[in-house]
């Protein structure tokens, strides 16, 4: 029988939920890491066992990476800082963003995005990290912005058979991409709207705020974008983009998902506007896509109705890789929700949780 792991990262704590039953009768763990912040979560299933990752931020003993080799029981971290900026670069870190496995031939490699604009890279399974100095270097980041959340590198993507590619997005400064293993690095924009730039300025080389990205191994070309304003598609890793937002009530939103399985079919959760971050009618949906964004289907079965008005942030929407696989989004209401049918329905794992900042999900055992 499947076994599935949920990894639920929230704004005071983690927490680990287990299913033997596909996406049904869940059993949640204490929370842990207890008033820690955990914007990202990982897994990595390329060891001897699963080994899951928290990017925790203190307010007492600031930002780290733990990892923990039993299914969540017990936490550790090095005895020194696992993620520190060197001093050359007079830089202090604020937070650990993402915590991605680099690809399949690389079974060591783990990458961490951070606050501020910057990439690290492992080569002992995220136990300690050194800074990706060739973008940390690039000419561009003295002009980064911080978003309305940070000045964070939120999404890493490596590719899944060429590990010298690699494509990263971070807010505000867009999409980029390396051919040559991190050390040197292109902005990856084209087609991407800025949109609080004057009209004649909308499109610039960088800048942009991109949310997340999101692509399917089969295609590692194809790659969807949920913008500041604005839902994207590239079919040349990056080259260039076009919107796919057209039957959508809204295209502001934070997370883009693709389906394990199928490299046409994505999820989004739409929102009104950067100024109203609400469900378009105050109604709870995720918006699917069977075509690649040529056309969107609003699902809602099992899901709350009228009178909505929470969001789901930019990594709080996951997959595991189960067959048939669940979909499952976390909300700032501490409520996770999860579907084994594609989107069709849904079910409540869990609620009254703290705000739910970042989920991964798994087949362990």
């Amino acid at each position: 029988m499947t076994k599935l792991l949920l990894l639920i990262g929230t704004r005071k704590g983690v927490v680990v939920a287990h299913s033997d039953s596909g996406h049904s009768n869940w059993r949640l763990q204490p929370l842990q890491l207890v008033m820690n912040q955990v914007y990202g979560v990982g897994i990595d299933l390329r060891g001897p066992g699963p080994r899951l990752f928290a990017g925790a931020t203190s307010e007492h003993w600031g930002p780290s990476v733990l990892h923990s080799d039993d299914l969540g029981e017990t936490w550790s971290e090095p005895d020194h800082a696992p993620v520190a900026f060197p001093a050359s670069t007079a830089t202090a870190l604020i937070r650990v963003w993402q915590i991605q496995a680099g690809s399949p031939a690389e079974p060591g490699v783990v990458y961490a995005g951070v606050e501020p604009h910057a990439l690290f890279r492992s080569e002992d399974g995220g136990i300690t990290f050194q800074l990706v100095q060739g973008l940390f270097d690039h000419p561009h980041r003295p002009e980064w912005a911080p978003g309305n959340g940070g000045a964070c590198l939120h999404t890493v993507l490596p590719h899944p058979s060429d590990p010298q590619r690699m494509l990263v997005a971070l807010s505000a400064g867009g999409v980029y991409r390396t051919t040559d293993g991190g050390s040197s690095w292109v902005a990856a924009n084209q087609g991407i709207q800025a949109y609080w730039l004057p009209e004649d300025q909308r499109f610039p080389e960088f800048g942009q705020c991109v949310h997340k990205l999101s692509s399917h191994p089969s295609r590692p070309d194809r790659i969807f974008a949920q913008n500041h304003f604005g839902v994207y598609r590239s079919d040349d890793y990056g080259g260039s983009w076009r919107a796919i937002e057209s039957g959508l009530p809204a295209n502001f939103g934070f997370p883009v998902l693709v389906h394990p399985h199928d490299p046409d079919t994505a999820f989004i959760f739409p929102l009104r506007a950067d100024g109203d971050r609400m469900p378009p009618e105050r109604r709870c949906r995720v918006y699917r896509t069977r075509d690649a964004g040529e056309t969107w289907q609003p699902l809602s079965q099992g899901l709350p109705a009228e009178g909505y008005h929470s969001a789901v942030l930019r990594d709080g929407m996951c997959t595991d890789s189960a067959d048939p696989a669940s979909i499952y989004f976390g909300t700032r209401n501490g409520e996770v929700f999860a579907s084994g049918d594609d989107g069709d329905s849904w079910e409540l794992v869990a609620e009254h949780l703290p705000d739910v900042l970042s989920l991964r999900a798994a087949v362990v055992g």
